[in-house]
């Protein structure tokens, strides 16, 4: 089987952690060094990964994300934070981001040019910087999931949180961050949920 197909089929939504097995460093290190690599829109990155490992915060942070016991029973929890002032047209981040590429002077202006008219038509119309952040950070969350099971650690993505509560009790200045989706990382425990799919031929289709 590919190697891929292999990591999803092991991949589920984990609800029972073992709270005495623990990530090795090394292999945490690789799970979020997939988050940095994934890509996003014109590589704008906005994303910070917030690994909590503090037993006190996460007991606080578990009351924030509906008393989910994931969020105290894993190994580690990270909340993906996303930028939505930084990614805003004209911003130092945006000019920075662009500038790594080392294109020439009139290509790099163009293609600002294109960030700035794509945001005002396409995006601002349709959602907030907020929201085209946060689809953006689910590509790193897919990504992490996915080298997590291919390691045989398990994860479980988290929306069920209160967004300012979970800002308050980390700390986070939101004028810079926000939370985009939290998720737990750790190896299994008992038996799990069913995990549910629909079939391909009702999910796919070719013009």
């Amino acid at each position: 089987m590919n190697a891929v197909l292999k990591a999803l089929q092991f991949r589920h939504a984990c609800k029972k952690f073992d709270p005495q097995k623990k990530i090795p460093d090394a292999e945490l290190e690789v799970i979020l060094e997939s988050g940095c690599l994934s890509p996003s829109s014109f590589g704008m990155e906005p994303w910070r990964f917030l690994v909590v490992q503090t037993p006190a915060v996460r007991e606080e942070l578990r009351k924030a994300c509906w008393n989910q016991p994931q969020i105290t029973e894993s190994s580690h929890v990270v909340v993906i934070l996303t930028t939505p002032e930084a990614v805003e047209p004209d911003t130092a981040h945006v000019k920075a981001m662009f500038a790594r590429r080392n294109l020439p002077k009139d290509a790099e202006e163009a293609y600002l040019v294109r960030y700035k008219n794509h945001l005002e038509t396409e995006i601002k119309p349709i959602m907030s910087y907020y929201a085209w952040g946060s689809k953006q950070c689910y590509i790193a969350l897919a990504n992490m999931m996915t080298a997590a099971a291919a390691a045989g650690i398990d994860s479980c993505p988290i929306e069920g949180f209160e967004k300012k509560a979970v800002e308050k009790v980390l700390d986070i200045d939101t004028s810079q961050y926000q939370v985009a989706v939290v998720f737990a990382l750790g190896y299994r425990a008992g038996e799990q949920t069913a995990r549910l799919r629909q079939g391909f031929d009702q999910i796919v289709e070719y013009r």
